[in-house]
């Protein structure tokens, strides 16, 4: 096949109450994720798709990204993504964000030029001088994730999804991918998982592009994405490209999905996990998004 294809997923994870009670909801963000990707292939490219996708994504409470992110041990909200441009390995990221409307569109402000990583403060920082939405951290707390939090400091048995992600080959050939996430339910604040990390949640170059979720240090471990594209790029199909990589990611005692398109528009979306909703969009086809 051939492109454009946008794929999106919503984090690997067990089939929670709100997956079962809220499937609709669930889907019809997945579904405009895919719409808003695809409307931006319209005006711009594959970086436009992602980052547009991700950013609907990160709107809606019930995904763990931007509003509604899963809270820190200490009821705080840290987020941070990541976004790639295959063409020429541009990258940019930001981690532990607490005052940015949309992660994805800081990580977006530092595509271009150094550093591709900013953390914390500075962070929070560079966005608000880029213009970018801001907004009192508490704004980012929502009721449904103070009781999440509540229940897992009680019993650290609640299902959790970690991270939403999308990936892009458009009509000029260019892939691009972008990840967004706002961590593990009840982490240590500070902590920094594999999607803001280059190579290991997120990844594109000119053969493929990826989105990982799941066990975050598992994902860092064996270098995930940046291993699945070292596999395509060397001719290993995509699917099972995919596949060995999370053979890797159990090897480091992790558990967790992917989303991958290749340069030829053949599209992985493998997991491990009981759950991970995700999406695919191709010109005439509309969206299909499959939730367990």
């Amino acid at each position: 096949m051939s492109g454009p294809v946008i794929l999106v997923h919503a984090g690997a994870g067990g089939i929670s109450d709100d997956l079962r009670e809220q499937q609709s909801e669930c889907r019809a963000a997945l579904e405009q994720a895919l719409a808003a990707g695809a409307a931006a292939l319209d005006d711009g490219g594959a970086v436009d798709a992602v980052s547009a996708a991700v950013m609907v994504m990160e709107g809606f409470p019930l995904f763990n990204a931007g509003y509604g992110s899963v809270l820190c041990s200490d009821g705080s909200v840290e987020m941070s993504a990541a976004i790639m441009r295959g063409s020429d390995r541009a990258a940019g990221a930001v981690a532990t964000l607490r005052r940015t409307r949309h992660p994805v569109a800081a990580a977006l402000s530092l595509l271009e030029a150094p550093p591709v990583l900013l953390a914390g403060e500075p962070a929070d920082a560079h966005a608000a001088g880029q213009g970018l939405e801001q907004h009192d951290p508490s704004e980012f707390v929502t009721a449904r994730q103070r009781r999440r939090l509540a229940r897992w400091l009680d019993s650290r048995d609640v299902s959790d999804r970690g991270t939403v992600g999308a990936v892009c080959l458009d009509a000029t050939g260019l892939l691009a991918a972008a990840t967004s996430t706002g961590g593990r339910l009840g982490q240590r604040p500070g902590r920094v998982g594999d999607s803001p990390l280059i190579g290991a949640g997120t990844w594109a170059d000119r053969s493929v592009a990826v989105s990982c979720t799941g066990a975050g240090e598992a994902f860092i471990r064996c270098g995930a994405a940046r291993l699945l594209g070292a596999l395509v790029g060397s001719g290993v199909a995509v699917e099972s490209a995919a596949g060995a990589v999370l053979g890797e990611v159990a090897d480091c005692d992790g558990v967790g999905g992917l989303i991958a398109v290749d340069a030829t528009g053949d599209v992985a979306m493998p997991f491990s996990t009981d759950a991970m909703p995700r999406g695919v969009w191709r010109p005439g086809q509309g969206p299909v998004v499959q939730i367990p």
